[in-house]
């Protein structure tokens, strides 16, 4: 009896020094997330609708189509991109299926969102990243693509959270820095965007990997599979068409859950278009977001060009970066 207690006892400890090696293991890999091999000339890229209709965007998503091409990519449509269904694309199993052909096909290197609105909550649960682990490649977009970057990440990936097809329908002229971010992010040149800064801005220094995105799909990530852990991260958002009450709100989800108590840093990307209440708010976004963190002292960029706005700069998800935050101005240098 003495001899069977022993050897459970040491069966129960064995066990446990495995998963917490495992653990371990897996907390180490996704310290350093993978980056997908960047795109070359001649290389496809693959462009789907993962949540909102695109039946009456068909002409710009051919300018997104040809710039593309212009850059020496191939460029192939989801079956059933010009598709609709009530509110979506097309039904959640049809975008599924697009998205999931993309990832799974050897010959797509990147995957880009035609646009977003909302939907991609929809399918994250039906998508099978099996093939996506062993052999990655870019998936880009933003707004509510936002669902995609949070569970990829959590899976240890880097993402792109940049332009969409939808976008070749702004001004040319007010998209030339978010085209020429997005071309250096898919070929792989480096990534550093100095700003001027704003007095709203906390000064300090803030090093560690950027992740966020959308604000609204930030706080639906919470207590999922697909929720981001911000410890010894910097925290990006953005965020439209909200009243100043809704962000106050996800903001203060995300620090109920912890995000800001390890965070690095915090860069406040466009916040645009905000809907006006009858009762005011009384405070300015950059007062609002700052009342929330203001027991933290981690530094803090608003303004950041990215987001809802036609200048809508590249930032590579999971990639290390660094935040230098100043009175004379704001470096946020990324590393390679």
């Amino acid at each position: 009896m003495k001899n069977r207690i022993v050897f459970f006892a040491l069966l129960f400890v064995l066990i446990t020094v495995d998963a917490q090696e495992k653990t371990d293991s897996i907390s180490r890999v996704k310290s350093h997330l993978i980056t997908p091999p960047y795109l070359q000339k001649g290389d496809t890229i693959a462009i789907v609708a993962p949540a909102g209709i695109l039946t009456n965007r068909k002409e710009v998503i051919s300018k997104a189509k040809a710039l593309a091409e212009s850059w020496g990519l191939h460029v192939v449509y989801g079956e059933h991109l010009f598709e609709s269904a009530g509110h979506f694309s097309a039904t959640d199993a049809e975008r599924a299926e697009d998205f999931q052909k993309a990832l799974d096909n050897p010959n797509i290197k990147a995957v880009w969102a035609g646009r977003g609105g909302y939907g991609t909550v929809r399918i994250l649960d039906r998508l099978d990243f099996s093939k996506f682990i062993m052999h990655p490649k870019w998936v880009i977009g933003y707004s509510d693509i936002t669902a995609l970057h949070s569970h990829i990440h959590t899976l240890g990936f880097e993402t792109i959270h940049a332009m969409m097809g939808t976008s070749l329908g702004e001004d040319p002229i007010e998209i030339i820095q978010t085209v020429s971010s997005f071309k250096k992010t898919l070929f792989g040149e480096k990534l550093s965007y100095s700003l001027v800064s704003v007095k709203e801005n906390r000064i300090g220094n803030g090093k560690g990997q950027i992740i966020g995105g959308n604000l609204a799909l930030l706080a639906s990530m919470l207590g999922s599979s697909s929720e981001m852990n911000a410890d010894g991260k910097i925290l990006f958002i953005e965020e439209v068409g909200e009243y100043k009450y809704s962000i106050d709100r996800m903001l203060q989800s995300l620090k109920r859950a912890g995000f800001f108590e390890k965070c690095k840093g915090l860069i406040v990307g466009d916040i645009s278009n905000i809907k006006t209440n009858s009762t005011k708010w009384g405070s300015s976004i950059e007062q609002l977001i700052y009342d929330v963190v203001s027991e933290y002292d981690f530094p803090i960029v608003y303004q950041f060009p990215a987001g809802h706005e036609p200048d809508n700069r590249s930032l590579i998800l999971g990639r290390t970066i660094e935040m230098n935050v100043t009175k004379e101005g704001v470096s946020t240098v990324v590393f390679e």
